[in-house]
């Protein structure tokens, strides 16, 4: 099985999604921690797309029960023709966020590009929090914990029609790992539309290795592999640097883990990065284990075994 070795890496350095400023930072951070050359070291094609451009961040209260929506909704355009553009020439977009409210529009490009060329889609959504609020729900109004539900067809008109088709995606195509914490009607939601989510509880009783063989059961050839990952997935002990830390997560090990049986299916054909906050990170520590896990991603192992 070939993989995808020609990668493009596009900054979106944008946080008006979030509660806490910095995350605009990220992409930058990203590159100072050597992203593309640790990627190139591993044999893969890299460009560097640089930033893309959008409104700054107004840092208003939320109106009608969201926050920044006129901001939040041009930034995902033009997430989405970024992504869907690098798909169509074949090349695998890395999305360097930036906050996880830009996961929506490239999940609808992915998305998009499946429906283009006839394949399943699956989704790994890698977060502490399961992002499956809505204006009613939230009680932040912060658009980065509502991606997954307007992807899923619940949100504002000018958010769910990113893409052209709603919703842009099924829940069933969803796997959601390393969840601990979550909104009381969040959750509630969350099980009315049976996202199938692997708690930090169902990692605990079943280890890394039983979840990621769940999550990446009935791959196949037509299937095209979508990783989203918020680096607030890890524990904050390793990864201090995001807005939005819960304790509890994945301990280093199992971080690599689920990255490594990612690497195996041989299936990623794209990748978001999100969540880095390098004003709340000590010496780019986060950012650098970032680029360990990528590595990962990207086939890196310790793997004795013959």
């Amino acid at each position: 099985m070939t993989k995808l070795r020609h990668v493009s890496l596009i900054g979106a350095p944008t946080d008006v999604g979030a509660g806490a400023r910095g995350a605009s930072m990220g992409p930058e951070a990203m590159r100072v921690a050597g992203l593309a050359e640790a990627l190139r070291a591993r044999g893969v094609d890299v460009v560097d797309r640089g930033n893309l451009v959008g409104p700054t961040n107004p840092w208003q209260p939320p109106v009608s029960g969201y926050r920044h929506l006129e901001e939040v909704v041009a930034w995902n355009r033009t997430v989405h023709e970024a992504v869907y553009a690098e798909l169509r020439t074949g090349r695998m977009p890395i999305l360097l966020g930036g906050d996880h409210c830009l996961g929506l529009g490239s999940i609808s490009a992915v998305a998009r590009h499946c429906r283009d060329m006839g394949k399943k889609l699956r989704v790994l959504w890698l977060d502490a929090h399961a992002d499956f609020n809505t204006s009613e729900l939230t009680p932040s109004g912060n658009i980065h914990g509502m991606p997954v539900a307007c992807l899923c067809g619940f949100g504002p008109k000018e958010l769910i029609e990113i893409g052209g088709h709603v919703p842009a995606i099924s829940p069933k195509w969803i796997r959601q790992i390393g969840i601990r914490s979550v909104d009381e009607g969040e959750r509630a939601f969350v099980h009315q539309h049976d996202l199938e989510v692997f708690d930090m509880r169902f990692i605990d009783e079943m280890g890394m290795r039983h979840t990621m063989e769940l999550a990446l059961a009935t791959l196949d050839d037509n299937t095209h592999l979508h990783v989203s990952f918020d680096v607030d997935f890890l524990d904050p002990v390793m990864a201090p640097g995001v807005g939005t830390t819960v304790g509890g997560g994945p301990t280093y090990r199992e971080a690599h883990l689920c990255m490594e049986m990612i690497s195996d299916t041989g299936r990623m054909a794209s990748l978001d990065l999100v969540e880095l906050n390098p004003a709340l990170d000590e010496k780019n520590k986060t950012a650098l284990v970032a680029v360990d896990l990528i590595e990962s991603l990207f086939g890196k192992s310790t793997l004795m075994r013959k």
